[in-house]
């Protein structure tokens, strides 16, 4: 058995996310929580940075070095750099030469192509590992919630990531209803930025946009969140550096649109799911 264990290798689970990916080592506990980001040197395609190092560099890179997020809604847009950003990763989590003999786990999201799955399937190969096996994020989502996924009960999960936002009704060890939008964490921020464009002719960045939405970001009125934040941008009359005071007000009718978006999945999920299971959802409830 020992020997068996030392030629198989490590287990690995890796949640390649739009926003950041996290390497779970089995036996270890998460062994690597960093941003997607890659840094790269335009001239000679070195990789300069890569995670935290990578994202301080968003925005203010000089000319030769471009700062990517190699995932778009959860599916890779770049697949090299996606490989050399695993690789990276994998060595973080103690891995020393890469992933030689691993087996990993990836999650990936439920509406994603054949073309898409096998695209994470083949860069977490060409990382090095021996076997890749992929899971449906809302499925990870639930049994890392300790929702009773095996049971004959339905649970219903609601995850909302970096770039994609899924919810799936749950039961006997798999998704009896799932969806999958295009619509996270980066759409909120997008649409704040868009607001202060149009309603202030101030244009900040998305970082800033994040800072806000973290700061005076709700849902509905009364929430309790401070009713204003100090942002500083770019002019879009003038050109030059203005500072303003936006709303919790202003904020959350910019966040209405996108967070639409997302309760209309959850209405499509529910609307499908068998009158059996939404019984048990409606005793237990939702798990945001």
């Amino acid at each position: 058995m020992a020997q068996r264990r030392l030629q198989r290798g490590r287990e690995l689970a890796i949640d390649l996310g739009t926003a950041n990916t996290l390497v779970f080592v089995r036996g270890e506990g998460i062994a690597v929580f960093e941003p997607s980001v890659v840094a790269i040197d335009e001239v000679t395609g070195r990789v300069h940075a890569v995670g935290e190092d990578a994202r301080r560099m968003i925005g203010r890179t000089p000319a030769s070095i471009r700062a990517i997020r190699p995932l778009r809604h959860g599916v890779i847009a770049d697949f090299d750099v996606t490989a050399d950003m695993l690789r990276y990763f994998i060595r973080r989590a103690g891995g020393g030469g890469g992933l030689s003999y691993s087996h990993v786990v990836l999650c990936v999201p439920s509406g994603t192509t054949d073309v898409e799955r096998n695209a994470v399937e083949e860069a977490t190969l060409a990382a090095g590992a021996a076997r890749a096996y992929l899971i449906e994020e809302p499925l990870a989502a639930a049994i890392g919630a300790g929702l009773p996924v095996a049971e004959s009960v339905g649970s219903l999960v609601v995850d909302i990531g970096g770039g994609t936002s899924e919810m799936a009704v749950t039961a006997l060890g798999g998704l009896v209803v799932a969806h999958s939008i295009r619509v996270g964490g980066y759409e909120l921020d997008d649409a704040i930025v868009r607001s202060l464009s149009t309603n202030q002719r101030l244009l900040i960045g998305q970082e800033q946009a994040e800072e806000l939405k973290l700061e005076i970001g709700s849902a509905l009125p009364g929430d309790d969140v401070p009713s204003t934040a100090e942002v500083a941008g770019r002019d879009l009359v003038n050109g030059l550096l203005r500072r303003v005071v936006v709303g919790a007000d202003e904020v959350r009718l910019a966040l209405e649109q996108p967070l639409a978006q997302i309760v209309d999945a959850v209405k499509d999920v529910l609307e499908r799911t068998p009158p059996e299971l939404s019984s048990d959802v409606a005793d237990r409830g939702l798990m945001l």
